[in-house]
């Protein structure tokens, strides 16, 4: 993910820590609710600060929505939240902290617990304190100030899709890969399902790489897709004063954009590449920030491979991410309807009919071989295809000469 758990704590540009522990998001006490069914991932969920095990007290009094909830989103609202969410991104810079929390909330599945809303995963519960103040959890409470209005614009939108649209988006408009996202995520109710705390990594285990299969592997995820997701450190940086982990400022921090300061993983800490992988296996940046877990991604010889990979290959690290983001923000979500709803691509479209001559036979007859390549060819001369429709202006054309084919085919036969 673009931001460690723990290890890395992101304020928005807009908003200062002083402003967020004076005034904390203010979720409606109830939710409007209509019913229609028509990672990272390493150091975005790091638990422990160096050299302390709690995060900075924050003086918040706000327990989130224990009130009726949405069974499902709405496709409509889920499209206008998007676009407002690129307007959110454009003014606040805010792609690092909006990854973390879509990988937080998913991040705490575990694979081996079937009931939900036990098992963890991407279903709203991040937006409880309890919940928020998880040690790793520190500072995520700026990404949903940021959200706040956005969920109160669309009422009939839950907190799970919202929290895994905004982590989507974000990477795409840095610049990263499409991801295949589907929604329809049901939320838990209230604080108490949310799940206990210790379910996300550390930055500086001692033993890294045991450290991170432990917990991915928890979620059901592989070492390819451990690595896929560590790329996501390509955005964001760490900040010494919340997490323990990196420099005050560096060169590349010093003048934002947004609040300053902090140790970023890349030079364009703000752009999605796979720029993350060349200079952890360069590592001749003093001012990029390297932890342990990412360290190892080059130590470890599974790890390696695809870290490798990745560093030589950004359209094959694209491609991983993309698949392995998908995956995170789906683990343990329960979906209405049980198929999600796709809506990058607006309302399903049938696909086109692919040509078969034989469906132009006349009456019961069926076409000869070459009379349907004789049918074939026209039809491609007029600028069809097998798998194209053709134009609208030939459809009248290409039909007038089937016809006559088809009865001069039926003539020549009656006559045998």
């Amino acid at each position: 993910m673009a931001a460690s758990l723990r290890g890395a704590s992101y304020l928005p540009p807009s908003a200062s820590t002083a402003s967020v522990r004076s005034s904390l998001p203010r979720f409606p006490s109830s939710v409007k609710c209509s019913r229609l069914t028509p990672p990272c991932i390493p150091q975005l969920f790091f638990q422990r600060v160096k050299g302390r095990t709690s995060p900075p007290v924050l003086n918040i009094s706000y327990s989130g929505i224990a009130s009726p909830i949405c069974a499902s989103s709405v496709p409509e609202q889920l499209r206008s939240a998007k676009e407002d969410i690129k307007d959110l991104l454009r003014t606040t810079f805010s792609h690092p902290i909006l990854v973390r929390l879509g990988w937080h909330d998913a991040g705490t599945y575990n694979k081996n617990i079937e009931e939900w809303p036990k098992r963890g995963g991407a279903n709203g519960s991040l937006r409880f304190e309890i919940e928020l103040k998880h040690a790793a959890n520190a500072g995520l409470v700026n990404a949903l100030k940021l959200l706040e209005p956005i969920k109160d614009k669309y009422s009939e939108l839950t907190y799970a899709d919202l929290f895994q649209l905004a982590s989507a988006t974000a990477v795409e408009e840095a610049g990263g890969p499409k991801i295949p996202m589907k929604y329809g995520r049901v939320d838990v109710s209230g604080p108490e399902e949310c799940p206990e705390e210790g379910r996300l990594p550390d930055a500086g285990p001692p033993s890294p790489a045991d450290h991170l299969r432990d917990v991915f592997y928890r979620m059901g995820l592989s070492d390819k897709e451990i690595v896929a997701l560590s790329g996501a450190h390509t955005l964001g940086r760490a900040r010494l004063e919340r997490s323990g982990w990196g420099k005050p400022e560096t060169k590349y921090t010093k003048d934002g954009p947004g609040a300053p300061g902090g140790q970023s993983w890349t030079v364009k800490w703000l752009k999605f590449d796979n720029s993350y992988f060349k200079d952890i296996k360069e590592r001749r940046d003093e001012d990029l920030l390297v932890l342990p877990t990412d360290a190892i991604l080059f130590e470890d010889p599974s790890f390696k491979v695809y870290a490798e990979k990745y560093a030589e290959n950004q359209e094959a690290f694209f491609r991983d991410y993309a698949e392995a983001h998908a995956k995170l923000s789906n683990l343990g979500a329960k979906f209405d309807p049980p198929e999600g709803l796709v809506i990058d691509d607006g309302p399903a479209k049938a696909a086109p009919e692919k040509f078969e001559a034989a469906k132009y036979s006349y009456q019961k007859r069926e076409l000869s071989d070459t009379m349907k390549q004789k049918i074939r060819a026209e039809y491609e001369a007029v600028g069809g295809s097998p798998d194209k429709p053709l134009q609208s202006n030939y459809f009248l054309d290409i039909m007038i000469v089937i016809g006559v084919l088809a009865i001069l085919t039926s003539l020549l036969g009656n006559g045998n």
